[in-house]
């Protein structure tokens, strides 16, 4: 069974999504699906370097206590689901591509679905800039990469023809928010819902082989 996850991995109901999805796979123990991680940029024109969070809080949401309001509803939700973001932590809001190039690259050696709860907790967790290229590499050493050799494949332009592609087919099937999660290529479910969501479409997945043709969220 193939799962298609498209996200963004600076969008913190990505990272809830995910954990939920994976509360789900544990009440399904006897399927065994591929997660493939597909890119969705929410901010395609964000400088290379990334810009100041309170820049970015303040252009997106008006100000910084209407950005707070939001932070304690993320928060509050994903410590429900176990996971302890520290939004706070957070000084630069990233461009995202080069952390999806790096899920790709980590995909060839079948750690795309572990690199993605690494960036993930790298910057909802840590406050990590993962679109500074050192520490995209120290995260992936931690997943026993070899930091010299992810470093010089983020130098070069590995991967960013795919995730330019996957990006673009995202907006032709539809898709204006993520996380979205494509079953076998057929059935979609859109944003962080609950584990019992999932369910039904698990099953369904799992009773027929892979459907080619392109669903929306």
């Amino acid at each position: 069974m193939l799962i298609e996850t498209f996200a963004d991995l600076i969008c913190p109901w990505c990272y809830i999504g995910k954990r939920r999805l994976d509360r789900a796979l544990v009440q399904r123990p006897n399927l065994r699906p591929e997660i493939r991680w597909q890119p969705f940029q929410l901010n395609p024109d964000m400088p290379r370097g990334g810009m100041s969070r309170d820049e970015y809080l303040a252009a997106k949401f008006g100000g910084a206590e209407r950005a707070r309001q939001i932070h304690r509803v993320v928060e509050d939700t994903a410590a429900r689901d176990g996971l302890p973001l520290a939004l706070d932590r957070i000084q630069r809001t990233p461009n995202s591509f080069d952390a999806h190039r790096l899920v790709r690259i980590a995909g060839r050696l079948g750690l795309g679905n572990a690199m993605a709860d690494a960036l993930f907790a790298a910057y909802f967790v840590e406050g990590v800039d993962i679109g500074d290229p050192d520490a995209l590499a120290s995260v992936a050493a931690g997943l026993g990469m070899d930091f010299v050799e992810t470093r010089r494949q983020l130098s070069t332009d590995a991967e960013s023809a795919s995730v330019l592609a996957a990006d673009t087919l995202a907006r032709q099937m539809g898709l204006q928010a993520v996380p979205c999660y494509i079953f076998n290529r057929r059935y979609a479910l859109s944003g962080a819902q609950e584990p019992a969501s999932f369910l039904p479409l698990l099953d369904l997945g799992s009773e027929e082989p892979e459907n080619l043709s392109v669903v929306s969220c």
